[in-house]
């Protein structure tokens, strides 16, 4: 019964010793090799290429689901030229559910997605820009010195920043609902402050 052990002893040893011996290379047999190792793609890749290769992907979520967290308000319209024009109706849901907005976080949000082209003082002379000599070509849109954007509706703000207009592309995938809707609100009550104090000018008179 010794011998058999120790034979069985000597034999694991060797085993041991032989299985040690160099660096193992092989990572052996995957389980669902299509689940460990999965296809990879460029960031910025095509969709046609994608299709090409049978990868069904269109960079867009399943129709009728929304973010976890984001409001259950649904804008309404289509990114096309009708949509743009319908926009015009829409008001701020936030303010008609009553929703306090918290105006310091609005501005972070401003300056950090919105600042860099229209400039912390909403005048369109941000960083890309700076009086021309930006890499910017043209000069981002003035929120407080143009009549047309002060006059925009917050709708229109909206839809612009949803699906992106002219040289702005979209901010839908960096901003959630609530958080455009809260820089939108920022941008009007800066418009707002600024009108006030026109009219309040105009309408002061002066004494003898």
């Amino acid at each position: 019964m010794k011998k058999i052990s120790l034979i069985t002893i000597c034999i694991a040893t060797v085993a041991a010793l032989v299985s040690c011996n160099k660096v193992r290379r092989s990572p052996g047999r995957a389980y669902m090799p299509d689940m460990t190792y999965s296809r990879a793609y460029e960031t910025y890749a095509s969709t046609e290429a994608l299709q090409d290769q049978k990868v069904h992907y269109n960079a867009m979520p399943v129709t009728g689901t929304m973010a976890q967290g984001d409001m259950t308000w649904v804008y309404p319209y289509k990114n096309d030229s009708i949509g743009y024009i319908q926009s015009a109706s829409v008001t701020n849901p936030l303010k008609a559910d009553s929703i306090k907005i918290d105006m310091k976080e609005a501005e972070r949000l401003y300056l950090i997605y919105c600042g860099i082209c229209h400039g912390d003082k909403l005048d369109g002379n941000g960083p890309l820009w700076k009086d021309g000599n930006g890499p910017f070509p043209s000069k981002p849109k003035d929120f407080i010195g143009d009549d047309l954007m002060r006059k925009m509706p917050e709708g229109t703000m909206f839809h612009s920043v949803t699906y992106g207009k002219n040289n702005m592309g979209s901010y839908a995938s960096q901003l959630s609902t609530v958080q455009r809707w809260m820089v939108i609100d920022y941008i009007k009550s800066k418009q707002g402050g600024v009108q006030a104090a026109k009219d309040t000018a105009t309408t002061t008179v002066p004494k003898p």
